[in-house]
């Protein structure tokens, strides 16, 4: 992972009844990382209220979600359109060297379709084989937030 350098890096993650995703160039990587040290991982959290309404403002802030290319939270019912604009990024960027780290829950699934479109450039890997601590780790853990963020609040991002 740190190795290898990628065009751009997908995070899909799940939070009960809300699925989401975020693009980020591979560029940008390096530069949200001093913006989001105070990220961390919502289950691990002893005081989870007080973090989000502090982490909100960080993201208002920072104005995290420049750094995206992409980024979209939706109810569970929703899935296929997740899914639909990934494979719609994934096929618009073929000739890019792509990483997709997939919550556990839907890692099986995403994995055979994106062998269906690409397999070649396009690495993805459970998120929880995703090094704690290293840059792919550190910003998925901004979608890991806002979905809860918007699981609390019912909200679209």
């Amino acid at each position: 992972m740190g190795a290898r350098e990628f065009d751009y890096y997908i995070f899909i993650d799940y939070s009960e009844d809300y699925l989401g995703y975020s693009i980020i160039e591979g560029h940008k990587l390096k530069e949200i990382i001093p913006k989001i040290t105070k990220f961390a991982h919502y289950k691990e959290l002893k005081h989870k209220a007080s973090y989000l309404k502090s982490i909100k403002a960080v993201i208002e802030k920072n104005e995290i979600r420049q750094f995206f290319c992409k980024l979209k939270i939706r109810k569970t019912s929703e899935t296929p359109e997740i899914y639909s604009d990934i494979l719609e990024f994934l096929n618009i960027y073929s000739n890019c060297l792509i990483f997709i780290s997939v919550d556990n829950k839907q890692y099986l699934n995403f994995e055979k379709i994106v062998k269906i479109i690409d397999g070649e450039n396009t690495k993805v890997i459970k998120e929880s084989e995703l090094k704690k601590d290293s840059l792919e780790y550190r910003v998925s853990l901004v979608l890991d937030t806002m979905l809860n963020l918007a699981r609390l609040k019912d909200d679209k991002f």
